[in-house]
């Protein structure tokens, strides 16, 4: 069967297609003495089939009836940009694109970018020269396209450009771009003047010309060239900006009058205008100016646009017009908003943290005090402007908003208390108390504004009036929490009598207070001797009002192992587990439980049984690690990972494998995951603590401590064991630290000498100041025994004070020490020039006996 296969082409291209089958002859469809391929292909057929494709591709851009090309001239030109000739491929690339792009400028020559494509790859192939002849020849078909001069310009020799840039302007007079590329081509600042001046002689009206002319000419010459740009191009925002900016103060005015006449529409005069009032001092002017802008904008018919507003406020800022920024915020802030009260709230509050974020505090701080006079009894608003001076303004600033807040806001108790606290942290207690009987008049029920007043009072040692404030309390607003506070104060002062007296009074009022039964469980241990029997016996009434309460069951049972009743304890904890199932502090109780009884099987029956119930408790996991012998805690701890990745407790037991393995750099990293995952858990705290201590720096620990004191950990059985201890209720973060690790880890406390900055830092205590301090006392010391003299000249060269680090200095070292920060004297700095020394002087009779030597011969 024979079937001619083909394909005519609009180009006139008659091409065969033939293919071949091996293992079958297809009369017709084999070229007799044409080698065959590999693949069974004639390669006499491959090339006639890439002629075929490149004929298809010359139809496809070009448009065979009117002549034109459909070609992209933009995607021509970035090809050839990024083209590279590298292999024999790209040469053969290169030589069909010149067969294209000389087709396009045959048949249209009047087609600049073809003209540049072309003179691209010519420069692309090497081929500079005829770059140069392509684009000349362009130059003459296409006299009015700017591309193609500023094209023949750029390939031209920098000597020759010039000319050809001289000819574009002869024949484009009117083109910026190419005035703009001849003055750029001139290397004299007065000859780039000239070029420009010449122009703008051609085009008054274009912007960028203008400009680039003031920019090159002294204050005075810019100031009479920009009052004629006005003239020339009155529509333009920026030359009437620059000229006001150069003029004086009654011609600026003038200038932005003028301004604002030709473009009325533009807030950015106006804004202007403000500014220029504001460094004269013309505050209210500021205001009015603004205002009058917003009227003046609206009959021009501009749509109010808050976002832009909001713009110029941040630019007035960053630029310290403050007032100004003030004044945009203040006549705008209902411009853009929703009209009902919640939305008009919303979107205040999200344009302020907008601005917070962007680093502009006055725009917030403006934003909300114009809010805040529109909706005035908005409690939140109010403490957002609150949080926003607390983080960024001055306590003064604060206390002037708090004031108002309070005013305007008087029910809402977190205002007052807010502003009582302030004026606490300042040590104006007298006006905190002001504050605090001016809330009760207002909220006479508030439990929080009593607590709030008892604690001002009792933190200064006021006990009788917390006494008085408590009793005003208890009849007022008669809560849980009142009486559980007056029992406390009682119990701090030891007065255990009167506070089980408060304690039962209080259980009759609120018998289902779990709180309360635990505090006078806890009276009656405490006391000297622990009426244990007692206890036990008030933890039991209290478990039969509140069996749901987990710290109740726990104390309960802690009460019995005082007793050493073991047999009381678990039967307890039984109880407890079935009232509150998947309670896991009552199974981690339960094996402690069996462990301090000696049961160690027993104990781990029961952590079995524990983690089938709790198979997620973190805690569990961690004392399951604990419990198992050495060879296998760490496959354990594998285990307590893939079940609690995230769990603050099972990554403590792993730090705590690495620390005993020695492998410090794992374990800092472990520790340091904990109380980041958790920094509220002490007991993360306290080991990390206790593992720099013995393997950490000075300053490795320092960090511990005041991250520690920043988180202010209130979690943890061990560590709310210690630290909720009466004497240390009132002790600081730090102190409280300081006391978990004496007692947790005291081999590791007492192992090194502490560092003084890091004692000063346990004590609670600001290094720093208490260094200066010690310091300062030693110096007085010195002086009233008269050795002040010596010992300042003996200690010149030992120490010189210093802020600031003020560079190396031989012999010394700079730090913090006994005298505080400064330079000390450095002993291996001393030692290494003693050697040095030594060495110098065990040279020198080597040295004297060779010069004798020589002087003899």
């Amino acid at each position: 069967m024979h079937t001619p296969m083909g394909m005519h082409t609009p180009m006139g291209m008659h091409t065969p297609m033939g293919m071949r089958t091996p293992g079958m002859r297809t009369p017709g469809m084999r070229t007799p003495g044409t080698p065959m391929t590999h693949g069974g292909h004639s390669i006499n057929d491959l090339g006639e089939a890439r002629g075929t494709v490149l004929a298809v591709k010359l139809d496809r851009i070009m448009d065979s009836v009117t002549g034109q090309t459909v070609m992209d001239p933009k995607g021509y030109l970035t090809d050839l940009n990024a083209l590279q000739v590298q292999s024999d491929a790209d040469i053969s690339d290169i030589k069909k694109a010149r067969t294209l792009l000389k087709s396009v400028i045959t048949s249209n020559p009047k087609h600049g970018p073809g003209w540049i494509a072309a003179s691209r790859l010519e420069e692309v192939a090497g081929k500079v020269q005829s770059a140069r002849q392509l684009i000349a020849q362009g130059c003459k078909h296409c006299p009015n396209n700017e591309d193609v001069w500023l094209e023949a310009a750029r390939l031209e020799k920098p000597q020759n450009a010039k000319a050809v840039v001289a000819k574009a302007v002869k024949s484009l007079p009117h083109s910026v771009r190419l005035w703009i590329d001849a003055a750029n081509r001139e290397v004299d600042v007065q000859a780039k003047a000239r070029v420009l001046r010449k122009a703008l002689e051609f085009i008054p009206n274009s912007v960028r010309l203008w400009k680039e002319a003031v920019s090159l000419e002294d204050e005075v010459e810019a100031r009479v060239m920009l009052s004629r740009a006005v003239e020339c191009v009155p529509h333009s925002v920026e030359m009437w900006l620059a000229l006001a900016k150069l003029s004086s103060y009654k011609e600026a005015q003038k200038v932005l009058n003028e301004a604002r006449k030709h473009i009325p529409t533009s807030p950015v005069i106006w804004v202007t205008a403000a500014k220029l009032e504001e460094t004269q001092g013309n505050e209210k002017m500021v205001e009015l100016i603004l205002t009058r802008a917003i009227d003046s904008l609206a009959a021009n018919g501009v749509t109010p646009d808050r976002d832009m507003w909001l713009k110029q406020a941040e630019e007035a800022e960053k630029t310290g017009f403050i007032k100004t920024c003030q004044a945009i915020v203040k006549v705008t802030i209902k411009v853009g908003v929703d009209e009902d009260v919640k939305g008009m709230k919303q979107n205040w509050i999200q344009d302020a943290d907008a601005a917070v974020n962007r680093n502009s505090i006055e725009v917030s701080r403006a934003i909300y005090n114009n809010a805040v006079m529109h909706l005035k009894n908005k409690k939140k608003l109010w403490l957002r402007l609150a949080e926003l001076e607390t983080k960024y303004g001055t306590s003064e600033s604060l206390d002037n908003v708090l004031q108002r807040a309070v005013t305007y806001c008087p029910h809402a108790e977190i205002l007052w208390l807010m502003a009582a606290k302030q004026k606490w942290l300042r040590g104006d207690v007298a006006s905190a108390r002001r504050i605090l009987a001016e809330a009760f008049s207002h909220s006479k029920e508030s439990e929080a504004i009593h607590l709030a007043a008892v604690k001002l009072e009792s933190e200064n040692n006021e006990i009788q009036r917390s006494r008085l404030l408590l009793a005003r309390a208890r009849q007022q607003c008669n809560t849980p929490k009142v009486w559980m506070q007056s029992v406390q104060l009682e119990r701090e002062q030891g007065l255990f009598q009167q506070a089980l007296h408060l304690c039962e009074e209080g259980l009759k009022e609120h018998p289902t207070y779990p709180k309360m039964w635990m505090i006078g469980g806890q009276i009656y241990m405490e006391k000297s001797p622990p009426e244990l029997i007692e206890a036990a016996k008030f933890f039991e009434r209290g478990l039969q009002k509140c069996p749901r309460s987990v710290p109740l069951w726990m104390c309960s049972v802690e009460c019995e192992i005082r007793q050493q009743k073991f047999t009381k304890a678990r039967s307890l904890l039984e109880k407890g587990r079935l009232r509150n199932p998947g309670a896991e502090l009552l199974w981690l109780k339960g094996v402690e439980v069996e462990m301090l009884d000696g049961s160690e099987r027993l104990a781990h029956h029961l952590m079995s049984k524990a983690l089938q119930e709790c198979p997620t408790s973190g805690i569990l996991w961690a004392k399951a690690v604990e419990l198992e012998p050495k060879q296998g805690q760490n496959a354990k701890s594998v285990d307590a990972l893939k079940k609690c990745e995230n769990d603050a407790h099972v990554i403590i037991s792993v730090a705590k494998l690495f620390w005993r393995d020695a492998k410090n750099a794992k374990a800092r990293k472990w520790f340091n995951r904990a109380v980041t995952l958790n920094p509220r858990l002490g007991d993360a705290w306290g080991a990390y603590l206790g593992f720099e201590l013995e393997h950490g720096t000075a300053h490795e620990q320092r960090e511990v401590i005041r991250k520690c004191v920043d988180a202010e950990p209130n979690q943890g059985s061990d560590w709310n064991r210690i630290v909720k201890r009466v004497p240390n209720w009132r002790s600081k973060w730090a102190v409280k630290l300081k006391r978990f690790v004496e007692e947790t880890y005291p081999t590791e406390f007492n192992l090194k000498t502490l560092n003084r900055e890091v004692e000063l830092l346990l004590q609670g205590e600001d290094p720093y100041a208490a260094m200066a301090a010690a310091a300062e006392a030693e110096a007085a010391e010195r002086e009233e025994s008269g050795e002040g003299v010596k010992d300042e000249d003996a200690s010149r060269g030992f120490f010189e004070p210093a802020s600031s680090f003020q560079g190396a200095k031989p012999g010394f070292a700079f730090k913090m020490g006994p005298r505080g920060l400064g330079y000390y004297r450095d002993s291996k700095q001393e030692g290494v020039k003693g050697e040095k020394k030594e060495k110098l002087e065990k040279v020198e009779p080597v040295v004297k006996e060779e010069e004798k030597k020589d002087d003899k011969k």
